[in-house]
Formats: structure tokens, sequence, C-alpha cells
């Protein structure tokens, strides 16, 4: 009940009487009570005004259960939220829950990652109240060939959720990272169970850097967050839900032909390598180019000295004033 007293509170800017309250959930004044002590005692700051009733004032920075329930405005994504202040990875538990049949648009949220990890297997060091560590569960009806996809269409939702939230320009490094000032502040793990045809589900884990204030000397140079790149602190809970708004956009329009073919020009607009001479770490051979945009594959398109190349994994480095980063 208390994601409802929150939900009502914020409805309106003036107060709701505790009678109000009684009336629309069907419970007695002493449960509205204990509800909005238990908020208080959360962080929130309730104003009570006899004859008036009740009147938030503020909230703390929590992405709980009970806050992000509060601000869902999404049609799917949410429609199913687990909370942890400490777990080893969002990525395990929401493939867990997949397991256990919970449905598409469960989102998992964690304040706090043991054993977060990147792409290639690299570690993913998750401080308490710093970022904002999420997986959301898909179970989407299409051919598997197609879901890597997916991962560009959550960096879109990424970084216009950030430059919406922070009022800042956040950019994609091809194909999935989000940087601000040139340094990178959120990376994308997308993971599928599948069989031939069909997909059993796929977990998308974001992880961001909102409120960092130092990094390790190793990664220093190519690392930030939110607050060091904008000096803004912005409340998680509200970054979470307009991911999962934009996500539900860009997602509905990728549905309609399983491809980028109707994202691709935006995709390009936010692309930090578009234009720019970049490397790419191939497997086979590394080369250098300059990156044109990507193709409704998803594919980045190099052209190079002798030809054009299409890029479908690797590493790609973006060239600055010090050399590519």
């Amino acid at each position: 009940m208390k994601s409802e007293i929150l939900e009502a509170l914020r409805e309106t800017d003036g107060y709701v009487s505790g009678q109000d309250l009684c009336n629309k959930f069907g419970v007695s004044r002493t449960a509205v009570w204990k509800a909005i002590k238990q908020l208080k005692e959360a962080g929130y700051e309730i104003e009570a005004v006899p004859n008036k009733g009740y009147h938030i004032v503020s909230a703390p920075d929590l992405m709980n259960k009970v806050e992000l329930e509060s601000i869902r405005n999404t049609t799917w994504a949410g429609q199913e939220i687990y909370y942890y202040d400490v777990t080893d990875s969002t990525n395990i538990r929401a493939k867990e829950l997949a397991e256990e049949g919970h449905p598409s648009g469960t989102l998992v949220v964690a304040d706090h990652q043991e054993s977060g990890r990147g792409r290639r297997g690299r570690s993913w060091d998750s401080p308490s109240g710093t970022g904002i560590f999420m997986t959301l569960l898909l179970k989407p009806e299409m051919n598997p060939n197609h879901a890597s996809m997916l991962t560009l269409v959550a960096a879109m939702a990424v970084a216009r959720a950030i430059s919406k939230c922070a009022d800042t320009e956040a950019l994609i490094k091809w194909p999935n990272d989000i940087v601000i000032g040139g340094k990178k502040i959120c990376g994308i793990l997308t993971e599928m169970s599948a069989q031939f045809d069909f997909i059993n589900h796929i977990v998308i884990g974001i992880g961001i850097n909102v409120h960092n204030e130092h990094f390790p000397e190793e990664i220093a140079e190519t690392a930030s967050s939110i607050l060091l790149q904008t000096g803004k602190r912005i409340r998680r809970a509200e970054l979470i839900e307009q991911i999962l708004e934009q996500f539900e956009h860009y997602y509905a329009i990728f549905m309609e032909t399983e491809d980028l073919s109707g994202l691709v020009k935006e995709y390009n607009s936010i692309l930090v390598n578009m234009n720019k001479s970049v490397r790419v770490l191939d497997p086979k051979e590394p080369f250098e180019g300059k990156a044109m945009g990507i193709t409704k594959k998803g594919e980045l398109i190099v052209d190079t000295w002798e030809s054009r190349k299409m890029v479908s994994s690797g590493e790609v480095s973006v060239r600055g004033l010090y050399g590519y980063v």
C-alpha cells in the first residue's frame, strides 16, 4: 500500500486527506497512518496538516520497489519489480525469474552488485548508493538471430533517458557504451537463452555510474559518472523510469520490422563514432577507418582506404586528442 499512497500523494500539488486515502484503498485510518510513518522513516518528507491531510515535500534517492512502483508510467516494462540492497548480479537474478515463469517486462534492480560483469567477462565494480544496476527481462516472439540488435535499442533508450534527466548530451559509442564528454558512464550486457528458432528469454543488464566521485587509476581516464560530468545529482529512480519509458518506445518501433531500419537515423544522430576516425580490434586483423553510421542490422559501417567494411563485433576505439580511446 505504500506504493499506492506515494502515487496518490504525487498526483496532486496540494494535500490529500487521510479519509480520502482510506476511501480510495479501502483501509482504516490506522493503516494509512502506519504507511505514512514507514515512508517517513525511509526518508520521505511528508507534511501532515490538520484538516488538510498529507503532502509530500521531498523524496530520498531510493530506487526500491515502493519508489519505482509509485512513479511507474509504462505499459509493460516494470510490471513486476524485484529490488535487492545487495546481489551478485541482476542478470543472474533476472534469468532465475525467467526460468520461474515471470513475464516479459520484469525488472530487477540492485543498489550494490558483487559479481557484476561487462562484455568479455570484465568485472564491474558496483559500490552502494552511487549507481544504477538493473536488468530488464524480455520474452519476445522473434527470430533469435535478430536478438543482438536489442542491445542497440537499449543503448538508445539509456542515452535519451540520461539526456532528459540530466539535461545533458549523452551519446553512444558503438555498439552500446554511453558516454558524456567523451567518458564512459554506462555499459550494457545482453544475454539470451534460446533454442534453434525460439527465444526462451533475453535479459538486458544496464550499469550506470550516477553519483560516483572516484574511479580506480587504471580507468580514471576513460570512465566517469553523471555527477562528475554534469555536476548534477539526479534521482536514480526517475532515471530508471525514464529508461523504461524510452525502451518501450524504441522497442515497439524495432519489433515492427525486427531490425533497426526505423531507428538508424536517430541512432546515428547520437553516435559519438559518427564521421570519426576509428580503430577496430577485429579478431582476425585490426584496422582503421572512418565510421559512417550503422546498418539496419546494427553493424558499424567503416570506410577504410581500400574498402567499406561492416563491423558486427569487436572493440571500436575513437581517435581523440591523445590517440584512440
